[in-house]
């Protein structure tokens, strides 16, 4: 049987917020987003709804070619790759979509994230912020066990993902440059 890969791209776009967060955690990386497409065209996380607006926030698809990461051009991204099979790679993709067209529902967890920046968890229903969602995403999947992934503040950070059993890193640099990248290349480049 093959195997598939979902990927969590964990980065840092140099907008204010993310400065801001990396003073106050002392992170390289402020920013996690998860993809089923090894390309990286399309990624989804809970961000900006418009590259210009820090304050407006909800379920976004990302992509260097719009949004966020094109008007921050110089974002610094680790691209980590787990390997699923492929039963549960099409069951994640599905709820990924059926998510994303749902997007109205969902909301940013602007409370939780300043609340984690200074160690306290508040988890909304419905709420999340970056890399809150993608580790909602992956326990409800079974790709992370939730008892070998728990943090013991229940605060997630983008560079926590680096600890998900059988996570390799696939990239470090600039996700722009990855996009560019042929595919053999992007595998060799770590």
């Amino acid at each position: 049987m093959t195997e598939e890969r979902i990927y969590i791209v964990v980065s840092q776009t140099g907008t204010m917020l993310s400065r801001i967060l990396k003073l106050a955690t002392g992170a390289k990386y402020n920013h996690a987003s998860v993809s089923y497409d090894g390309s990286l065209k399309t990624m989804y996380s809970f961000g900006r709804l418009n590259p210009y607006n820090p304050f407006w926030g909800g379920f976004v698809r990302e992509s260097t070619e719009y949004g966020t990461f094109k008007r921050f051009r110089d974002t610094e991204a680790l691209v980590i790759a787990l390997p699923v099979d492929p039963k549960l790679y099409k069951e994640f993709r599905r709820d990924i979509l059926k998510m994303y067209a749902r997007k109205r529902f969902y909301h940013y967890n602007y409370l939780g994230l300043f609340a984690a920046s200074v160690g306290i968890p508040v988890e909304l229903r419905n709420h999340f912020y970056c890399s809150e969602f993608v580790r909602y995403i992956l326990k409800r999947h079974n790709i992370i066990n939730p008892r070998k992934f728990r943090k013991t503040n229940g605060i997630i950070k983008p560079i926590d993902f680096l600890q998900v059993k059988g996570a390799e890193i696939v990239y470090r640099g600039k996700l722009r440059d990855f996009m560019r990248r042929p595919a053999a290349l992007k595998m060799a480049t770590v």
